[in-house]
């Protein structure tokens, strides 16, 4: 039986993420001054176990949730995901199962994720200048070793893959056009992000978001767009096609244009804290009831009571004045 919260939005999609750590230090989500080499990562033994993920994979289901994604940190990190992809795509009910990493990891694994049940995969990629990548990933990867992952990707039968760009005034808007030029000859689906005040660590400013209709303006000037209505009538990013046909762009204007009416999504972290917000500042246990003994109807039924009682709309209320406000940080709970 699915359930409801308050404002009468129904539980659809999960996102779990199944590692706090990552090999980038994205400056909008781990800067590396907050999060350097003495950070205090979760202990293993705090992390959900593969079995524990599918597990609760199948409650959620329960409650209404037919779409899972798996987040990180970095999720390629976690040895012998594709394991965990099987897991879950065998789950009834799921139909499903995307997974959204950095791509560093990818061009190794692409194949054996694809036959393990994934439908799905997005790669964050903020720039195609290689030094400006290095800049916003402050790490030792080359651009090269994503763009492999992105081409190994395309081989193993993920067509399209869906990137993902956040834009930050005056840090890498001249990526627009060619990043959109390189997603539109490769058949990939570019989405461009307005920079969020997720987290308390990144510093955020409203006058460094990069609104969602300057970015289509931008676009729609060098190859015409069209908007379109959401295929699933419920969609997070806006949906425009190339009048040339040369397939799609998303935007997701989630400071500007809020969506918060609409949103169905479920975050489990990596420890399993059951948070309802991107920028929830506190979370439900379902590991402790978990591992105490609590049968799949008692893990449903707190599932079930902390999504009814939801009412989150942070993008709706935000201001200058809540950027500050704490907040899970998005690596706990995959963006």
């Amino acid at each position: 039986m699915k359930v409801s919260d308050s404002l009468d939005r129904p539980l659809r999609a999960l996102r779990i993420s199944v590692t706090d750590r990552c090999n980038f230090r994205c400056p909008y989500c781990m800067p590396r001054d907050r999060f350097g080499a003495d950070f205090a990562f979760l202990d293993r033994k705090e992390v959900l176990t593969f079995e524990e993920i599918i597990r609760l994979a199948r409650v959620f289901v329960s409650a209404g949730v037919e779409k899972v994604r798996l987040t990180g940190g970095e999720p390629l990190l976690r040895h012998g995901l594709p394991t965990l992809v099987a897991g879950i795509a065998g789950v009834p009910g799921i139909r499903d199962v995307a997974l959204t990493t950095n791509g560093s990891l990818l061009a190794p694994q692409a194949r054996a994720l694809r036959e393990a049940g994934l439908h799905r995969l997005t790669v964050s990629l903020d720039s195609l200048d290689p030094g400006r990548f290095a800049e916003l990933s402050d790490s030792t990867v080359p651009l090269a070793q994503v763009l492999a992952g992105l081409e190994a990707a395309s081989e193993a039968g993920f067509r399209p893959v869906k990137l993902n760009c956040v834009l930050r005034r005056g840090v890498n808007e001249e990526d627009i056009l060619p990043l959109a030029a390189f997603a539109r000859e490769r058949g990939h689906t570019l989405r461009f992000i307005e920079y969020m005040d997720a987290g308390t660590g990144n510093g955020w400013r409203l006058d460094q978001v990069v609104p969602a209709r300057e970015v289509a303006a931008r676009v729609s000037a060098r190859w015409p767009l069209a908007r379109r209505a959401c295929p699933k009538g419920n969609c997070v990013a806006q949906h425009w096609v190339y009048a040339d046909g040369a397939g799609e762009l998303g935007l997701i204007a989630s400071v500007t244009e809020p969506f918060c009416r609409g949103c169905d999504r479920a975050r489990l972290s990596a420890s399993g804290v059951l948070y309802t917000c991107l920028f929830a500042a506190q979370g439900l246990d379902l590991k402790g009831p978990l591992r105490a003994g609590a049968s799949d109807a008692d893990l449903r039924a707190l599932i079930a009571e902390g999504w009814r009682r939801r009412d989150d709309r942070y993008s709706e209320r935000r201001t200058e004045g809540t950027a500050g406000l704490p907040k899970v940080e998005m690596f706990h709970i995959g963006g």
